[in-house]
């Protein structure tokens, strides 16, 4: 492996939540790493055994689950011990499960096919405005809105960077700003006409696209300047390659958590309230074993990126589908990167900008 696609990836790191990444990386050494209240973890066995078998509180303020609840308007979907909680599970799981991905899939490879093809008469085009498109398209249809250009992702997106700095970056020392409130009532606005109640539409919407917007581009930047083209056009390593590059992207980092009863993580004690920092970069060993789809890390590692037992991304599938057909769709043009510029106000760890132009065969 170069050193290429590493050195530019650990830019979006470094310009969008520097003094983070900075402590995680220090801390990264320990499997387990307690500080004061809060309990760093980077280990793959602890990892999942703090998803696995450790009482987690995910509506507590400075978690995803507390931001969640602003986003939602209260429902906490995320509550473990909420009555509604395996319902909203359960429909979650039937928008992004296979049958929904099929019912989508058809409109995100039209966008995909016109948004590539300037790439044919040797144009340059923005993979992070065609992701954004793909998000966009694919949330609405989710929601059952009419979709067009990319204004439902851009909405998401800043809703949830807004959200996320407020809630979780702060380390739960205040709550939403009138900013942070604002752009949520303006994602409301767009999803209001959706089937679902507003607070589930707004998460829907968010988990529809956020987690995409940092994962595709930085996953075709990647192939690019690892020469990965070639697994990206043979279907019988395609899936492999998916699974590695999201692996090593780790597009959610980090899952912010709290014990809710008081239990051990490996052989660190925990106690009820505790700071949970789950680093799933870490624990799927991204910072330092490089995407290899001839050697693949197994399955029990490199899906630790989208969490583990009842705490598993219901949003997995559709992820991968929408990589694995961007990745096919580039493959045949060997695209290289001409200009990359890093998001310093997103979310999770991205491009603000990635052109690319057709490479040679």
């Amino acid at each position: 492996m170069t050193n290429r696609a590493r050195r530019r990836d650990r830019r979006v790191y470094l310009r969008s939540h520097p003094i983070l990444f900075m402590m995680l990386a220090i801390a990264r050494r320990r499997t387990v790493l307690r500080i004061g209240r809060t309990v760093i973890v980077n280990g793959t066995d602890e990892y999942r055994e703090a998803l696995t078998r450790l009482p987690i509180d995910r509506t507590a303020k400075g978690t995803t689950g507390g931001s969640a609840d602003l986003l939602s308007q209260g429902r906490q979907l995320f509550n473990e011990d909420h009555a509604g909680h395996r319902e909203s599970r359960r429909a979650a799981a039937q928008l992004f499960g296979s049958d929904g991905v099929a019912r989508v899939r058809p409109l995100w490879l039209e966008v995909l096919r016109r948004r590539s093809a300037p790439l044919a008469d040797g144009k340059a085009i923005d993979v992070v405005g065609a992701t954004r498109e793909v998000a966009s398209v694919t949330a609405a249809a989710l929601l059952g809105l009419p979709g067009g250009g990319e204004s439902l992702a851009v909405a998401a997106a800043d809703a949830a960077s807004r959200t996320i700095r407020d809630e979780i970056l702060s380390f739960g020392r205040r709550g939403p700003r009138r900013s942070t409130r604002a752009a949520v009532a303006r994602l409301f606005g767009l999803v209001n006409a959706s089937t679902l109640d507003q607070g589930m539409a707004g998460v829907t919407a968010i988990a529809a696209t956020t987690t995409m917007m940092a994962a595709l581009p930085r996953a075709v930047a990647w192939c690019a300047d690892e020469g990965l083209w070639g697994h990206a056009a043979d279907p019988g390593t395609r899936d492999a390659l998916v699974d590695e590059l999201l692996r090593v992207i780790a597009p959610t980092p980090m899952l912010p958590r709290a014990a809710a009863a008081d239990g051990t993580i490996g052989r660190c004690p925990v106690h009820q309230g505790d700071r949970l920092f789950l680093v799933n970069r870490h624990a799927a060993e991204s910072y330092r074993i490089g995407p290899d789809p001839g050697n693949p890390r197994p399955s029990r590692v490199s899906h630790l990126i989208f969490g583990a037992g009842p705490h598993t991304c219901p949003g997995a599938l559709l992820a991968r589908t929408q990589l694995a057909d961007a990745l096919a769709m580039l493959a045949p043009y060997r695209p290289v990167v001409v200009r990359a510029r890093a998001d310093r106000r997103a979310a999770f760890p991205g491009w603000a900008a990635l052109r690319l132009r057709a490479g040679t065969a």
